[in-house]
């Protein structure tokens, strides 16, 4: 088979991290032809989505005394060539948020790919259905206390009423612009208004939940099941767990909370085609439901001794039997 994976440029990635890597390892070592893009080079022509790809060869990742080993050349690429993306078995589109104005015109060409030819991953509908913040307002019966404004009195009387809160913009990745706010903070007004950009922009605003210092724990959904979790614990003073800003990892369970709040997103997640998703669960609530590339699959492996890449990979190769 042939996948295409839409990524960011592949000097960007950290091999030892980013779960794009671990799924193009993983297509690899089961036999497929693994080929790159980026969302800037996808085109339209003759009613076909296409694409300028370039073939890869990776040397995956060692796991050695519980870290990842990576060699300094740790793949090497072919010549670019001009395909329609229905010659490839799937499509991972896998680029970072945000999700700006080009992101979602990439979505729109995506829908130029035939899905009786091509499975997309996730699909382009679902991709601009999902805003990673919003998404999970829909399951009210599972996430905390939440609002969703840019009116800075709304803010005001949410977070007098809760004593803290944590505000979270909408298009935000990686715990980037995330802020704790405290009721008679005398810089609540200066912070909302940044965040707000002056009224302009709405943000999310949720109850502060004091399991946060337990961890926040991510959960890999594969259409719809979960398949693996990983709990991201804050260090120093820093109250976000988030990898990218320093959050300790260590391996975790999942709960039978966790596991009815998975079976809760299931319906509509695969309603929507969102097949591969990484959701965040702090103190058995729904924070976050993450479409656009989540990771987690690097470290829950190197805790657990799994290998979460092939699982996803085998079940593209015969979704219809999973």
């Amino acid at each position: 088979m042939k996948f295409a994976f839409i990524i960011d440029p592949l000097s960007k990635l950290n091999p030892s991290h980013d779960t794009s890597v671990a799924l193009m390892e993983a297509a690899q070592a089961l036999g497929h032809d693994v080929w790159i893009t980026q969302a800037q080079k996808l085109t339209v022509v003759n009613n076909q989505a296409w694409a300028n790809l370039e073939k890869v060869q990776l040397t995956p990742a060692e796991l050695v005394e519980g870290r990842w080993v990576v060699s300094e050349r740790w793949y090497a690429i072919s010549d670019t060539v001009s395909l329609p993306l229905e010659d490839m078995d799937a499509v991972f589109m896998r680029t970072d948020p945000p999700v700006t104005i080009p992101y979602l015109y990439a979505t729109y060409i995506l829908d130029y790919i035939n899905p009786k030819k091509t499975q997309v991953i996730n699909t382009p509908t679902g991709l601009r259905r999902a805003n990673e913040k919003m998404y999970a307002l829909q399951f009210k019966e599972v996430i905390p206390e939440t609002i969703v404004s840019q009116d800075k009195l709304t803010i005001q009387k949410f977070v007098e009423k809760q004593g803290a809160a944590v505000l979270k913009p909408l298009g935000g990745k990686a715990g980037e612009g995330i802020l704790f706010l405290e009721a008679g903070d005398r810089n609540f007004n200066s912070l909302v208004e940044i965040s707000t950009k002056w009224g302009y922009e709405p943000v999310m605003v949720q109850t502060y939940l004091p399991a946060a210092k337990e961890g926040d724990k991510r959960i890999i959904l594969l259409n719809g099941d979960p398949i693996g979790a990983v709990n991201r614990i804050p260090t120093g003073s820093e109250f976000r767990g988030n990898m990218a800003v320093g959050g300790r990892v260590a391996a975790t369970e999942i709960t039978s909370q966790e596991q009815k709040i998975c079976a809760l997103l299931k319906p509509q997640l695969q309603q929507d085609g969102l097949y591969f998703v990484g959701i965040d669960v702090i103190g058995g609530y729904l924070t976050e439901v993450n479409v656009t590339s989540p990771t987690g699959i690097r470290e829950i492996d190197q805790l657990n001794g799994t290998c979460l890449g092939k699982d996803v990979i085998a079940w593209v190769e015969n979704p219809r039997n999973s």
